[in-house]
């Protein structure tokens, strides 16, 4: 019992004690107990309102709000009327077994639904419950999250969360952040770097400068997106709700008729119109259309909670749908798919000289220089010159650097600043991709240096999986030049890509993609019925793009405030093989909802016609109420096994 709340617990005794008395009811009325007499019946009548009212109430309840407020036309008006109208008939047993199997069927929905929140209540729990603030004299203040002022010194005992963004100022260790990420791999943080809410301390106590009030942080954000998914529906959803206001209505109409009319037309209206109204009862229990408006939302809901344990928060049920139909994928180069950060590729030695000489002399001229190409050439130098012996860095900006070490001149640079110097050069390497940069020693040259900005891991297996999971196209689009998207290109398997763009021109690129899907579409309702296209960028520098495409996937960076407010979806890791995953999550989702309504629709109206002909009766109604909403429930409860 443990597994269920207090409120389920409630209900599940209310039902437990109105079957039992229903049971014992029906024996009673079968065994002969009560006389068919006036007094008898009214008397078995007030009996079986007991375990009507017991297990009932509720409904009713809602039932007469709904009268009262004018919203009619809902599954608590049509229970109610279809069951006074099977006591109306002397039918006391079916009235109550329809309420009592109807509100089993509310318990279970209310049980599966409460399983879906599952993952999304683990997220809601990754924010801290208190926060330990030091003061000025040294003590430890505990106190709520939502007092952190920027600036203030946080304490983070090992095992608890970290309550709000800041930078670790002292100690280092080990951090959970799969709340965050979906990851179970923990992330070392040391001073000076920064550590995000949400995350659980290991086994080191860290002392962490507050660099936003909670109301900003990253966990306040994800869980503000969090609370709003559900009010953006898909469409699959919106059709459904726009059906269920269409069909209750006409629904309780076509009842009304069915109890009325056919007894008027026979001309035995007194004689007939009890059996009619009974068809007519039994009509509106089958109606309900729980099954549908429960279910749909329900397996999209558990689709966002399983894209959320995979580390993808998804901003809507919309979203996710779109997802499902993706088509082409766009995606920027640096950040997204490399890693944004130079790194040294290869190295080419001259002969009589090895790499580590040439690496040695190239970040000794270099060293002082804050240029990204030379921050990754000096990382690469595992022995550097003594930066006693350099001196006389002359740095020409756009070609090359030149400096003494020693007694020697070094010269780093493009090939046309050595050429200019008046240095041999060898042929250009061929197929790197990267920014050569060659060095010289007293004027001959021994060396030249590739410095690349490399692909992320698992890149290459991210585009693969996209194209097997149904992308038909993936398109890259970067500002460099054409030979290193040629070469990154190359190296992941992306066949189409766009070179040496501006801002603008990546807008104006996606749009055309965009309009080729429509024409591919072709039709009226092209734009509706058309593939879709997802954009993947790494935070506001490509807002502009995001907001063209159709979905819009950011990634996370843990903690871009950019990126998780601009996009449609956002990776929280990183890790561009998290997209594959949510599209299958996404297809899934999609494939239930639509068994949910084929199944159910078939069901019903196949009940519906039965009913009208008097063929089907009160049980065979609570078979296609309850029967097909529990069946459907239980379908969108796939989506939790999916997520786990």
């Amino acid at each position: 019992m443990d597994r269920f709340t207090p409120k389920q617990k409630k209900e599940l005794q209310l039902i437990g004690i109105s079957f039992v008395l229903f049971v014992i009811l029906m024996i009673a009325e079968h065994t002969g107990m009560f006389p068919d007499t006036v007094g008898g019946t009214l008397t078995l009548l007030l009996l079986y309102l007991v375990p009507y009212f017991i297990v009932g109430h509720d409904v009713v309840r809602k039932c007469l709000l709904g009268i009262k407020n004018r919203q009619l036309f809902d599954e608590s008006f049509l229970m109610t009327l279809a069951t006074i109208g099977a006591f109306g008939c002397r039918e006391f047993g079916e009235a109550v077994a329809v309420m009592l199997f109807y509100q089993v069927g509310e318990f279970f929905q209310s049980y599966a639904v409460g399983k879906s929140r599952g993952s999304i209540a683990d997220l809601m729990s990754m924010a801290a419950d208190f926060a330990n603030r030091e003061a000025e004299d040294g003590s430890i203040e505990v106190i709520d999250p939502d007092d952190i002022e920027v600036g203030d010194i946080l304490v983070i005992k090992p095992g608890e969360k970290v309550p709000t963004d800041g930078i670790v100022i002292e100690g280092s260790g080990l951090v959970n952040t799969s709340a965050l990420t979906g990851e179970s791999m923990p992330r070392l943080v040391s001073e000076g770097e920064q550590v995000i809410s949400g995350c659980i301390n290991g086994e080191n106590l860290l002392r962490v400068r507050a660099e936003k009030e909670f109301d900003d942080c990253t966990v306040s954000q994800i869980l503000e997106l969090v609370e709003e998914a559900s009010s953006r529906k898909s469409l699959t959803e919106n059709f459904i709700t726009r059906f269920a206001r269409v069909y209750t209505p006409a629904v309780v109409i076509a009842a009304v008729i069915l109890a009325f009319i056919p007894p008027l037309i026979s001309g035995h209206f007194a004689a007939e119109f009890g059996e009619w109204v009974l068809r007519a009862c039994t009509f509106l229990v089958i109606s309900c259309p729980c099954a549908l408006v429960i279910s749909v939302p329900l397996a999209f809901f558990g689709g966002i909670g399983a894209a959320s344990r995979s580390g993808v928060l998804v901003k809507g049920s919309n979203y996710l749908e779109l997802l499902a139909g993706l088509d082409t994928v766009v995606s920027d180069k640096t950040g997204t798919l490399t890693e944004g950060k130079f790194r040294v590729a290869m190295i080419e030695a001259a002969e009589g000289y090895d790499t580590g000489d040439v690496v040695r002399y190239a970040a000794a001229a270099e060293s002082g220089s804050t240029h990204p190409i030379a921050a990754a050439i000096t990382e690469a130098c595992e022995k550097p010159i003594a930066q006693s012996k350099i001196k006389d860095i002359q740095n020409i900006v756009g070609k090359g650097i030149t400096a003494k070490a020693g007694r020697d001149k070094i010269t780093v640079g493009n090939r046309g600043f050595l050429e200019s110097e008046g240095i041999e050069l060898p042929e250009a390497m061929a197929g790197t991709g990267g920014t050569e940069c060659y060095v010289a020693r007293n004027g001959k040259y021994i060396g030249t240096i590739t410095v690349a900005d490399m692909p992320k891991a698992g890149a290459k297996e991210a585009i693969s999986a996209m194209l097997s999971a149904g992308v038909r196209n993936i398109v890259m689009l970067t500002g460099d030049s054409q030979k290193v998207a040629s070469a990154v290109a190359e190296e992941l398997g992306i066949t189409d890509y766009r070179a040496e763009l501006l801002p603008q021109d990546k807008v104006k690129a996606v749009e055309e993609l965009l309009e080729a899907l429509r024409k591919d579409s072709g039709g009226k309702d092209a734009d509706k019925n058309r593939k879709r296209l997802a954009f993947i960028g790494d935070g506001i520098n490509d807002a502009p793009v995001l907001s063209v495409a159709d979905v819009g996937i950011a990634m996370g960076s843990l903690g871009s405030d950019a990126a998780i407010e601009a996009a449609d979806v956002v990776i929280m890791d990183d890790d561009l093989r998290k997209i594959p995953t949510v599209m299958q999550i996404a297809r899934k989702t999609l494939s239930i909802s639509r068994q949910n309504i084929v199944f159910a629709l078939f069901v019903k109206f196949m009940c519906l016609i039965l009913g009208a002909l008097g063929i089907a009766n009160m049980w065979i109604a609570v078979f296609a109420d309850v029967g097909v909403a529990v069946i459907c429930i239980l379908n969108s409860m796939r989506m939790l096994k999916k997520q786990q």
